[in-house]
């Protein structure tokens, strides 16, 4: 018996051994893959993007986005325990290839760590990049990066980021918002509850350079970022595209000047026959969206659209390379066109001047509402926030009777919630918008996709066939990863419980 057992141990052994040679054997040349995630970004909002996109451009109805020209089909995004998926389960299903329920992080349903494809691609020698506009921390980068049961455990993904935990550092380039989760709650800037300085501890792990704001960023960049990397450009996520300062170098780069700067470093980086994963998020897509701000999500959509140009350059003059763009769910439940009154006529009008009036977000908007200690809100309402910030020069009694409404203390009475959704609302209304929540819905999204051997990505397919389909062209074995991180089999480095979120929920972030 003994015997026995003793054999069977070494064939497993033996057989994990081999499958890892063949897994690492059997690429033979250098494979790239991109995978873009334009996050909370439904069918309607594509047609929302294009149509503001040709109206801004005056480009003519005809004209295709940089989008629309690798449209190969749509993908089904429900997650294991619901037909409406969030972005944990929803990018755990491309980065791990199975579904897992929503809030979960790189784990399947049963709460086992589950090995991701930018894992599989390091243990062959691949570089690998996350570069976001949200948190590093938040849902998507964490399913690539990291395994909690739970997507509010930010600090402990942050530890998994850097390489505390049993795979070691697995990231070479990192690009994105969230310091707040790398630092102490005692410093400027930091909400870690532990005291650890995440940014510190990260020499140990090999991460030589670590950049905070845009002018360190383009220092770094010439003539390309050496690795490993990390860019920490805001302590929460990134600023919207139309808040973002585009004069003040020493604030945030773009999603797009981040993206080519990955691409350029991990091309230059990579060894011979080697290659790399890119992740390139646009993560406010989703946030403008949950905001029913069509401002902001404007705004990101078109940055998205010059992000893709740029990644479609790369995969046109570099063989073997893939993008794959899609959605994890769509978030909003936009809607292109609006009937205020149901016992009229409705008026099939699309305003897009009504959107390019706009120059602030309705995130901005509210926290400076909040923000102010002036004697006449009325006037602060009508002149500054909905005239200089949404372009509205017609505001009705309702609205400034509700946006100047204030308690005893003075502080405005709608909470910060319905002066987000006011806000939008009133915007949107103008330009013929609507939305039906400010959640996530479960409409299947579009698919994406550019470079060779793409075939197979034609047509519907469920979200984790996109993680299957990487797998595959990359030559990876997602299941060797998964046999590593269930060793030891105490599992030390996984905390397989949630005790509450490590911070208090922000403003808006996301779902």
């Amino acid at each position: 018996m003994v015997l026995c057992l003793g054999l069977a141990l070494v064939l497993t052994s033996s057989a994990v051994a081999i499958t890892f040679f063949f897994a690492k054997r059997s690429l033979g040349r250098s494979r790239n893959v991109i995978m873009m995630i334009s996050d909370g970004f439904g069918p309607a909002s594509q047609t929302y993007g294009r149509s503001y996109w040709q109206y801004t451009k005056n480009y003519t109805i005809g004209t295709l986005t940089p989008l629309d020209k690798m449209l190969v089909g749509t993908s089904r995004t429900r997650s294991s325990d619901s037909l409406v998926t969030d972005s944990a389960a929803g990018a755990t299903a491309f980065s791990c290839a199975l579904k897992t329920n929503n809030a979960a992080i790189g784990v399947d349903e049963a709460g086992v760590p589950c090995g991701t494809i930018l894992e599989a691609a390091h243990a062959l020698g691949m570089l690998t990049g996350l570069v976001v506009t949200s948190r590093v921390t938040h849902a998507t980068p964490a399913a690539f990066s990291a395994h909690v049961v739970h997507r509010d455990m930010e600090e402990t993904i942050a530890e998994h980021q850097i390489g505390d935990y049993i795979l070691g550092r697995q990231v070479d380039l990192m690009l994105g918002g969230g310091r707040c989760f790398f630092l102490p709650n005692t410093t400027a800037g930091g909400c870690r509850t532990d005291g650890r300085n995440l940014i510190k501890e990260s020499e140990n792990f090999g991460w030589k350079h670590v950049m905070l704001n845009k002018r360190e960023f383009e220092e770094k960049s010439e003539p390309y970022l050496p690795l490993p990397a990390l860019g920490l450009f805001h302590a929460d996520h990134m600023n919207y595209e139309i808040d973002r300062d585009k004069s003040d170098k020493s604030q945030e780069p773009r999603l797009k000047d981040m993206a080519a700067a990955a691409l350029k470093s991990l091309k230059e980086n990579s060894g011979t026959n080697k290659g790399f994963f890119l992740m390139i998020e646009g993560s406010r897509i989703d946030m403008g969206a949950h905001n029913n701000d069509p401002v902001a999500h404007a705004h990101e959509i078109l940055e998205y659209y010059e992000t893709v140009k740029v990644v479609r350059d790369f995969v046109q003059s570099n063989p073997d390379t893939i993008v794959i763009s899609t959605s994890d769910h769509e978030t909003g439940g936009f809607t292109l066109g609006f009937q205020e009154d149901p016992h009229t006529y409705p008026e099939y009008l699309w305003k897009p001047e009504v959107i390019e009036r706009a120059k602030r977000s309705t995130e901005v908007l509210t926290r400076d509402l909040f923000a102010y200690q002036g004697k006449n809100r009325r006037s602060f309402v009508r002149s500054e926030i909905l005239g200089q910030g949404l372009g509205i020069s017609d505001p009705t009694e309702d609205e400034l009777s509700f946006l100047s409404s204030t308690n005893e203390d003075g502080t405005p009475a709608p909470l910060p919630t319905d002066i987000l959704a006011f806000l939008g609302h009133a915007i949107s209304r103008r330009a013929t918008l609507g939305w039906t929540t400010m959640g996530h819905t479960g409409v299947d999204v579009n698919l994406y996709a550019a470079g060779e051997r793409i075939e197979n990505l034609r047509g519907n397919h469920e979200n984790t066939y996109i993680g299957e389909f990487m797998s595959e062209f990359l030559k990876v074995d997602l299941d060797v990863i998964t046999r590593k991180l269930a060793q030891p089999a105490d599992k030390k480095w996984f905390k397989s419980n949630f005790e509450g979120p490590s911070q208090s929920r922000h403003l808006v972030s996301g779902q």
